[in-house]
């Protein structure tokens, strides 16, 4: 490097380029680096948005369901109260177990149906 006459280092106009160069293609790689990692953020947000109404989806599901078997469930007991003799508890406990069974199965079906929906919508990119 040379030496000015008032006693400052003069970089060599090849070492400054090489040096610009350098520091221009470092802040492109870090641009490019942070543009990145903001789409994965967002990705991200958006999948668990997307997980988080999912859930949603299913509490209030669960929660609907649970209130209708509840409700059968007391309906039961009241119609075994007025039960006249055993035949009738006997027919009303099977009737009762039928409905419930394949309500059972049907809200099983329901939720399995919303979790797989809630499942694909938290995987798909940019959601």
């Amino acid at each position: 490097m040379a030496k000015e006459a008032n006693g400052n280092f003069e970089i060599p106009r090849e070492m400054r380029a090489i040096a610009e160069q350098s520091v221009e293609q470092a802040r492109k790689a870090f641009d490019g680096f942070m543009s990145a990692a903001q789409k994965a953020a967002s990705r991200i947000e958006g999948q668990a948005s997307a997980a988080q109404s999912g859930a949603k989806d299913m509490r209030h599901k669960a929660m609907s369901f649970a209130e209708k078997n509840v409700a059968n469930s007391f309906e039961f007991a009241q119609k075994l109260l007025n039960a006249k003799d055993m035949e009738e508890v006997t027919r009303l406990q099977t009737e009762f177990v039928q409905r419930q069974m394949q309500a059972l199965a049907e809200q099983a079906q329901e939720l399995g149906q919303t979790a797989t929906r809630a499942a694909m919508g938290a995987a798909q990119p940019g959601s």
